[in-house]
C-alpha cells in the first residue's frame, strides 16, 4: 500500500486522538486495577478539570477525567462494589465471571468506566486487570511484548478461577485486549478456560493505520518502537506475531467469538481486519444494529451503550433481546 500524505494528515489527528481517549484520564497517582484478594475496586472520582498533555508525536492532546466522563456518561459512574470483588459468586444465570482486557495505552479501570458497571448492573462478576505496563509508563498497559501480557492474563484468569469456583470465564476485550486473549488462548494454556470471547473494535489483524504502518518500517524508528515499546509494532499489519496467530485456524474449537467494530474506527484499519473467520464466530458492524452510531475506536469501548447491549447478549445469548438504536437507554 503506498503512503499518502491525504490519508496522513487525516490519520495523525485521528490516531493521536485514539491514544488520549485511550490512557489514563489524569496523570495523578491510581488505584491498583486489581483490587486485594476479597475487597471490591473503588474508583475515586477526580478532579473534573482536563489536564494538557503531549502526544507521541508532540501533539497537545486533552484527556478527560473519570468525572468528567461520570458527567456526561451516568453509567459511567465510579464503581462501589462488585467490579473485582473476588469474594463475587457467579449466579445460575451468569455462571462464568468476566474477565475485561484494555487496549494499548489503557488500563483496567480507565477503560471500563462504562461497561464494567453496565454488566455489574446485570449481575455479573467483573474483573479486569492491567497487563504489558513497562517501567517509563507505569500508568498504561498493553505496550509490553504480547506473548508476555497473554502470560499476565493466563495468571490472573486462572487467580479469577480459583477465588469464584468457576470452570470457565468470559472475557471482553477492546483493541488489543480483543486481540491479545487469542495468544493467551492458543499458545499459553487458555484455550479451555475461556467459553467466549468478546472483541470491542479488536485488531486481529493488526493495523496499517491509514498507511501510517509504512513509517515503522523506517530502520530508526522500527528499531526505537521494537526496544521502548513491543507491543505496540506487533500490532502492525503482517508482523510475525500476527502470522503466527493467525497461521492455520483463527479460531478454536469449544470458543465462542464475538466481533463487534464500527465503520469509522480511525485506528484499525483498514474496515474489516477486525472480523474472524472460522466456525463459532459472529462478526457485527455496530452500524447495521443503529445506523446512527458514529463510535469510532475508542468510544466503541468506552461509551457505547449500543456495543454494550450487544456484548451482554454475546455473553447471554439464551437471554439476548434485539440490539437498536433504542439499546442506549436500556
Amino acid at each position: 500500500m503506498k503512503l499518502r500524505w491525504s490519508s496522513l494528515l487525516t490519520a495523525v489527528p485521528a490516531a493521536t486522538l485514539a491514544i488520549s481517549l485511550t490512557a489514563s484520564p489524569s496523570a495523578v497517582a491510581r488505584p491498583s486495577a486489581t483490587a486485594p484478594t476479597g475487597k471490591p475496586l473503588v474508583v475515586p472520582v477526580e478532579s473534573p478539570a482536563i489536564a494538557p498533555l503531549r502526544g507521541p508525536l508532540g501533539l497537545p492532546l486533552l484527556r478527560p477525567s473519570a468525572a468528567v466522563i461520570a458527567r456526561h456518561a451516568p453509567w459511567a459512574g465510579p464503581v462501589s462494589s462488585g467490579w473485582n470483588n473476588f469474594s463475587c459468586k457467579p449466579s445460575r444465570r451468569h455462571p462464568r465471571p468476566v474477565v475485561l482486557t484494555h487496549g494499548t495505552f489503557g488500563n483496567g479501570v480507565d477503560n471500563w468506566l462504562g461497561l464494567a458497571p453496565y454488566l455489574v448492573a446485570r449481575g455479573y462478576c467483573v474483573f479486569s486487570l492491567t497487563y504489558g505496563q513497562l517501567p517509563i509508563l507505569p500508568l498504561v498497559g498493553g505496550l509490553g511484548p504480547i506473548d508476555d501480557s497473554a502470560r499476565q492474563l493466563a495468571a490472573y484468569v486462572n487467580r479469577v478461577l480459583a477465588a469464584t469456583g468457576a470452570q470457565k470465564v468470559d472475557i471482553v476485550g477492546h483493541s488489543q485486549g480483543g486481540m491479545m486473549p487469542r495468544v493467551y488462548m492458543k499458545f499459553h494454556g487458555g484455550r479451555h478456560k475461556v467459553h467466549t470471547l468478546v472483541g470491542l473494535a479488536p485488531d486481529n489483524h493488526g493495523t496499517d493505520l491509514h498507511g501510517l504502518s509504512e513509517l515503522v518500517d523506517i530502520a530508526p524508528i522500527k528499531q526505537t518502537l521494537h526496544t521502548l515499546t513491543p507491543g505496540l509494532i506487533q500490532q502492525k499489519a503482517g508482523s510475525p506475531l500476527l502470522r503466527r496467530l493467525n497461521a492455520g485456524r483463527e479460531t478454536l474449537p469449544g470458543v465462542h467469538y464475538t466481533v463487534i467494530a464500527t465503520k469509522y474506527d480511525e485506528v484499525v484499519t483498514p474496515l474489516g481486519s477486525e472480523f474472524l473467520h472460522g466456525p463459532g464466530v459472529h462478526n457485527i458492524l455496530i452500524q447495521d444494529l443503529c445506523p446512527l452510531d458514529i463510535s469510532m475506536h475508542a468510544s466503541l469501548g468506552l461509551l457505547d451503550r449500543i456495543a454494550f447491549h450487544e456484548t451482554a447478549n454475546a455473553l447471554d445469548p439464551a437471554h439476548a433481546t434485539p440490539t437498536t438504536c433504542t439499546s442506549i437507554v436500556k
